[in-house]
């Protein structure tokens, strides 16, 4: 071939790619997953830690359980000895184990969910209000829910039984705590980091939001979701919707009507964030089943319709921190 024929080939050539990038469009970036983050306070109840199991299996979630640590004692053994900031020796809120033999479920359950990715996080121990407690007060807290997990087995009378790793597990592995009735001091956030936690999921927002930062430890609100035929704005979570549908009365007859309300609202704040900005969803629940079990009911439906979605995932706070800090450190604009 003759010279010049090759470089006018070759000049074609170049010019037809060049043409070619400049007219493709440029590619979009992939839109970050959608984060539904689910937890259930208290965790409890053997018969709902099952259920509760077998829903995050056949839907493919994955839990945070704030635990309360007085369900790993009875009164007679271990209650005597706990005592909450404020309060006498031997008291509960939430009160205490009834036997060793509801421990001992309890605590197959706890090593159960772990194995299957689900989050172990603190709830406190006796379920008081901490508005007025200082640091030293949250600290002496935080102590006896780690006394309480690292020796629950033996409190549950089968030390024999407990599993290899369970000491660590109770030693480092929470790091996630949540108030209880969502109510804390000044004292909370200093005491959080110097007992070794990495979050805390007990404020409010105004909606979904990224988690803010105080003193590096990372702080989660549930947020306030829009429902009923006015559209009201409620907390995420199920008692608030119990108090909102039935002024905190169990109401059995009306139970199909609030779970249709509380899906429409899980679908509803859902879908504004799946098409905006995609702040990840948290809704929160616990340990009973309010109004003949509405909100569990609508909450099952939501994720069996949900997390099965290529762009979406269904995580604890322990899985969503490092996939927020992540994005936040790959796109500091949506921040």
């Amino acid at each position: 071939m003759p010279r010049f024929l090759a470089a006018s080939g070759l000049a074609l050539l170049f010019t037809s790619a060049a043409a070619l990038a400049q007219a493709a469009p440029p590619q979009q970036a992939e839109p970050r997953k959608q984060l539904v983050i689910i937890s259930f306070d208290g965790a409890h109840d053997n018969a709902l830690w099952e259920k509760s199991l077998d829903m995050g299996k056949r839907t493919g979630a994955h839990f945070t359980y704030f635990l309360s640590c007085t369900f790993l004692m009875t009164k007679a053994e271990g209650g005597q000895q706990y005592r909450a900031p404020g309060h006498k020796a031997g008291r509960s809120n939430v009160g205490f184990a009834q036997n060793q033999a509801e421990i001992a479920a309890r605590l197959h359950h706890i090593w159960q969910a772990r194995l299957s990715g689900h989050e172990i996080a603190s709830h406190g121990c006796g379920h008081f209000d901490g508005k007025d407690w200082s640091k030293a007060d949250w600290l002496r807290e935080f102590s006896a829910y780690r006394d309480a997990l690292e020796n629950a087995w033996s409190a549950a009378g089968i030390k024999s039984e407990e599993p290899q790793g369970w000491a660590e597990f109770a030693d480092k592995d929470i790091k996630g705590f949540r108030a209880p009735y969502l109510s804390i001091s000044d004292g909370l956030a200093p005491a959080l980091k110097e007992a070794g936690f990495a979050y805390d999921a007990s404020l409010v927002t105004k909606g979904p939001a990224w988690p803010s930062s105080t003193m590096d430890i990372s702080r989660f609100g549930l947020p306030l979701i829009p429902e009923g035929p006015k559209q009201r704005p409620v907390i995420g979570m199920d008692y608030n919707l119990f108090v909102r549908h039935s002024k905190g009365v169990e109401n059995g007859k009306d139970s199909a009507l609030f779970e249709e309300r509380a899906l429409a609202a899980y679908r509803k704040a859902f879908a504004a964030e799946y098409a905006g900005d995609r702040i990840p969803l948290q809704l929160g629940f616990h340990f009973v089943e309010m109004n003949g079990g509405a909100y569990w009911r609508a909450l099952d439906r939501f994720l069996s319709e949900t997390c099965n979605r290529q762009d979406v995932a269904c995580v604890s706070y322990a899985t969503a921190l490092p996939l927020i800090t992540d994005e936040k450190k790959a796109d500091r604009s949506a921040f």
